[in-house]
């Protein structure tokens, strides 16, 4: 799948689109979910034009993907997540049901976030 220039995330990365910003470094532009499922949620992007988790790690360099890992965790730690737990979950195609075609890393916390993975 070719990167979207016009998908949110890629709006929000150029300033066309406002976000409530809560970490932003030369890799990533962390902010708070629109919708939050969690009373910590934050979406977790890279800069670089990547669609997902394969495509951003066979394409993005060892210094976007350590500068990107980096940033999650600084972002789950300045939340106050580290220390009763947080889940990160990145989704991938179709069936795991990604919305936005721009790789990011959801960041949950706050509260019992219960089972892994809805059940068959």
């Amino acid at each position: 799948m070719a990167y979207d220039e016009n998908n949110i995330f890629a709006k929000i990365l150029r300033g066309e689109l406002p976000c409530d910003k809560v970490f932003e470094d030369d890799w990533a532009l962390a902010f708070t979910d629109i919708q939050p499922q969690a009373p910590i949620h934050i979406l977790v992007i890279p800069k670089g034009a990547y669609v997902s988790m394969d495509d951003f790690s066979v394409n993005a360099s060892a210094d976007e993907i350590a500068g990107f890992f980096r940033a999650v965790g600084t972002v789950a730690r300045d939340a106050g997540a580290t220390q009763d737990g947080y889940r990160m979950l990145a989704n991938h195609g179709r069936d795991a049901r990604q919305e936005v075609p721009h790789f990011h890393v959801h960041v949950f916390g706050g509260r019992d976030l219960g089972g892994m993975v809805k059940r068959a």
